[in-house]
């Protein structure tokens, strides 16, 4: 059985002690790809060496974060653009709206997000949305960018029946992570009515730890307990549900 993390921050901090451990861990529960989202310009040299450590494992992404977007944000933008034309990345990610810290920057956020896209457009790449608060931001610049090079993961989707619908319809994946297990996260109710083509599995750690580890350190080992969530609402075993959503990343991500 292999599964594939989709939205791991691994260079994270969290993991500055045990980085290392924590990729074997997984491994050893047949967690083999990890992918790598960018935040800013200050993680690109971690993301390398996280890539150069485990060169077979590890696939990045390039883009700036939307709660990373501020008064510098063309400045970061350049760099995004230029780390895509030097470099193999899998992906734009993870780009988007976030309204839930800040609204400040909201008009920045949106030319930032529409311009990774058209970044991911010209480089042949997925984008990774991030999106907290802005459903509809986030559906009008895709409505507005919507064509066959449009393509993607709605990452840690937290919507309803209608906007998980909206979002496949822009030919994104939905990111299915921790939020599936919490008592409160809703998307469990109504997730078996969205066909299993659609999924990717993510952890988002350190972030976003499954109900059973709340508070602790989200690791992509929890991906068994995600894994094992969707495996009863889908009336599934575990190895299909890890059949199916692996062979989903590797369509969107193209290895």
């Amino acid at each position: 059985m292999i599964l594939t993390d989709t939205h791991t921050h691994l260079y994270s901090e969290a993991f500055d002690k045990d980085r290392s451990q924590v990729i074997k861990n997984a491994m050893d529960q047949g967690i083999e790809r990890f992918f790598i989202p960018a935040i800013d310009s200050t993680y690109t040299e971690a993301m390398f060496d996280l890539r150069d450590a485990h060169p077979k494992n590890i696939f990045l992404m390039m883009g700036l974060h939307p709660t990373h977007v501020k008064e510098n944000f063309k400045d970061e933008l350049w760099h995004v653009e230029e780390m895509l034309s030097e470099h193999k990345f899998y992906a734009v990610g993870e780009i988007g709206i976030d309204l839930y810290w800040d609204k400040t920057f909201l008009e920045q956020q949106r030319e930032a997000f529409r311009f990774q896209i058209q970044l991911a457009k010209k480089h042949k790449l997925p984008i990774v949305i991030h999106c907290r608060d802005a459903f509809d931001e986030i559906f009008e610049v895709l409505e507005s960018e919507r064509g066959d090079d449009l393509f993607g993961i709605f990452h840690c989707f937290t919507g309803t029946m209608e906007q998980a619908q909206k979002a496949i319809s822009y030919t994104m994946k939905l990111g299915i992570g921790g939020v599936v297990t919490f008592k409160n996260g809703k998307i469990d109710t109504f997730l078996k009515e969205i066909p299993l083509k659609h999924i990717v599995l993510e952890t988002d750690s350190p972030y976003m730890a499954p109900a059973r580890y709340r508070g602790k350190r989200n690791e992509s080992t929890y991906l068994i307990t995600i894994l094992e969530k969707l495996s009863g609402i889908y009336g599934l075993s575990k190895e299909k549900i890890a059949e199916v959503t692996t062979g989903n990343s590797k369509e969107v991500f193209g290895i």
